[in-house]
């Protein structure tokens, strides 16, 4: 059974920092690009961050470019999100995802999903 479980989110205030997590388990991992994708209610889900698990090839849209570093431990088959310099706008449901196409912020190309987690940043 192919599971994504995220972890880490909460309530962080402006300029402070979070560090997601995404667990992944019942797929070849290095086969895909494992992206977080952040959703506020009512609107479009939203890629952010990339990465390829072939290669370490991470990739970044403008909106967390500078702020937030995607990462990977393949031992623990887990891919991390590290949030800097929040801002309220970051406020927003995480979600983890696998692909097995090369990075892009179109949520449609993604096979698996987490069930997201929940971040806060209050002002």
């Amino acid at each position: 059974e192919v599971q994504l479980v995220e972890s880490g989110g909460g309530l962080a205030q402006a300029g402070g920092s979070l560090r997601l997590s995404c667990a992944a388990s019942g797929f070849t991992f290095g086969d895909y690009v494992i992206a977080w994708f952040r959703q506020v209610r009512g609107s479009a889900r939203e890629g952010i961050a990339g990465i390829s698990r072939s290669d370490g090839t991470t990739y970044y849209e403008d909106s967390v470019k500078g702020r937030f570093t995607i990462s990977s431990d393949n031992a623990k088959n887990t891919v991390y999100l590290q949030m800097g310099s929040l801002k309220p706008e970051d406020t927003s449901v995480y979600y983890c995802a696998a692909g097995s196409t090369d990075w892009t912020p179109y949520p449609e190309e993604y096979q698996y999903w987490g069930l997201g987690t929940q971040v806060t940043v209050s002002s």
